[in-house]
């Protein structure tokens, strides 16, 4: 007993530490390791089998909308990269640079991508040349590299995994309609797939990606009250298609720039999925993202005939959903601590008078209710549980996230919300960069997004400085 309490007593409590108790988690879960180069982690296959569920959906909606998926070079020259210039200064900080191959000095610095639009500028150029070559519309999954100061698993890693798309097209209007599509694809997967409620909206000038015209963006508000920007997608309209030189003749046999977007994803969801839906016990994952939605756990399992029975349950289980069976020689009570401490979504408990009476015992991670099962409808009861955990998942994180939303008329308001109320703040915005710098210094607060879906003019003038408002924005702290 003693051991099975250690295993929960190893993550420190959220009310005590959150971050301290995010740092367990990833870790006593097996999701990473620490690897030897300060602010990289090595992803463990518990936390690898996140990724690839989150990347095969993704995948899945992306080429249901014409996606078609490449592959990049990780190197890019610098010339290349100072072609953009807003770009380039905005990156700048957090670039490696190659400057030897083997033993030799290069003739040229390489930048290791930080991300890869100059590389799919460069190559659009050459194979784009009439309006029979467009739309482009090009996705690639990989690894970039940016020099954080301040890393965290998952959150912040100077090496991470993502899905950048790049596409290509004749007018401006198909552009921003691959950027408005690409961004409601992102926020239905959050909702659908990983239970997270999102606020769909518009970055400020100050906060949008460097070099677009705007940037679109999900926002998450995870347990600490603190927002996570969870997908982004860029309209960079022509900004990068002149310096570039990527023209095509229309259908007039006129010269025209292409209207580029760009659109991404990163690991940095396995952080939002353990911080909107994680515990004082570990991970509560949601069933469609889970590695391993239902767990088997013996009772007494070298009592003749249990262990077998459990392994007909598995595979029984195993042929409609991702089921695995706990024959190790851990005590039960451990097991059920390890399943709850990785998030397992269902586990089913069969000893010997279980199997007696012709029954067992399913247990919800999200809940810990116990639930007796006839064997015989074991599949249908525990295909039935998993939509309801996803489902009430998602109405808990969004109940969370809705009283955690505060309106603040003027900036005492504003000010006294910040300091004492985690959670997105709305308030009204004049439109001058100088009031957000100054929300900013003073507390901390960034904006995270103008809105889509909420307009409603809570005030007629900005919360910080009191001049006519234009625009309902909301306001956090950010991760």
């Amino acid at each position: 007993m003693a051991q099975e309490k250690k295993l929960v007593e190893a993550i420190t409590s959220m009310s005590e530490d959150f971050a301290q108790w995010y740092t367990d988690v990833v870790v006593k879960a097996d999701l990473i390791a620490y690897s030897s180069v300060k602010g990289c982690m090595i992803i463990k296959p518990d936390g690898y089998a996140i990724w690839e569920n989150i990347q095969h959906e993704l995948d899945r909606r992306f080429k249901a909308t014409g996606v078609q998926n490449v592959y990049m070079p990780m190197f890019i020259p610098e010339s290349l990269l100072q072609v953009e210039k807003d770009h380039v200064e905005g990156f700048a900080p957090e670039v490696a640079w190659v400057t030897h191959g083997g033993l030799n000095p290069l003739q040229e610095r390489l930048c290791v991508r930080p991300t890869s639009e100059t590389l799919f500028c460069d190559f659009y150029k050459d194979i784009i040349h009439s309006h029979r070559d467009l739309p482009k519309v090009y996705n690639q999954w990989c690894s970039v590299v940016r020099w954080e100061k301040e890393t965290r698993p998952f959150l912040r890693s100077r090496e991470f995994l993502w899905q950048e798309g790049h596409t290509a097209h004749a007018t401006a209007e198909d552009a921003e309609e691959r950027t408005v599509q690409m961004l409601n694809l992102y926020a239905d997967f959050c909702e659908e797939v990983l239970a997270m409620p999102v606020v769909r909206g518009q970055k400020t000038e100050k906060e949008k990606f460097a070099g677009a015209e705007a940037t679109y963006t999900i926002e998450a508000l995870m347990h600490d009250g603190k927002a996570l920007q969870s997908g982004t997608s860029h309209n960079f309209g022509q900004n990068f298609s002149k310096p570039f030189g990527i023209q095509y003749t229309d259908k007039n046999n006129q010269l025209q720039y292409v209207h580029q977007t760009s659109w991404g994803m990163t690991t940095r969801l396995i952080g939002a999925i353990i911080m909107v839906h994680g515990d004082d016990s570990g991970l509560v994952l949601p069933p469609r993202i889970a590695p391993t939605q239902v767990i088997v756990i013996p009772i007494q399992q070298k009592k003749e005939g249990v262990l077998e029975k459990a392994a007909e349950v598995c595979e029984r289980l195993g042929k409609t959903m991702r089921a695995k069976l706990d024959d190790s020689d851990k005590s039960p009570g451990w097991k059920f601590s390890e399943a709850e401490m990785r998030g397992i979504p269902v586990r089913v408990e069969l000893g010997p008078k279980d199997i007696e009476a012709g029954k067992c015992v399913l247990v919800r991670r999200d809940t810990r209710e116990k639930i007796e099962c006839s064997l015989d409808e074991v599949e249908t009861k525990v295909a039935e549980l998993l939509e309801t955990i996803q489902k009430e998942m998602f109405e808990r994180a969004k109940a969370h996230r809705d009283s955690h939303i505060f309106d603040a008329h003027n900036y005492a308001e504003f000010t006294e919300i910040a300091n004492n109320k985690p959670g997105f703040i709305r308030a009204m915005w004049c439109g001058d960069e100088a009031c957000e710098n100054k929300i900013k210094e003073d507390l901390a607060v960034t904006s995270r997004c103008m809105p889509f879906n909420d307009q409603e003019q809570i005030s007629d003038v900005c919360a910080c400085c009191g001049k006519p408002a234009k625009k309902l924005v909301y306001w956090g702290k950010a991760y």
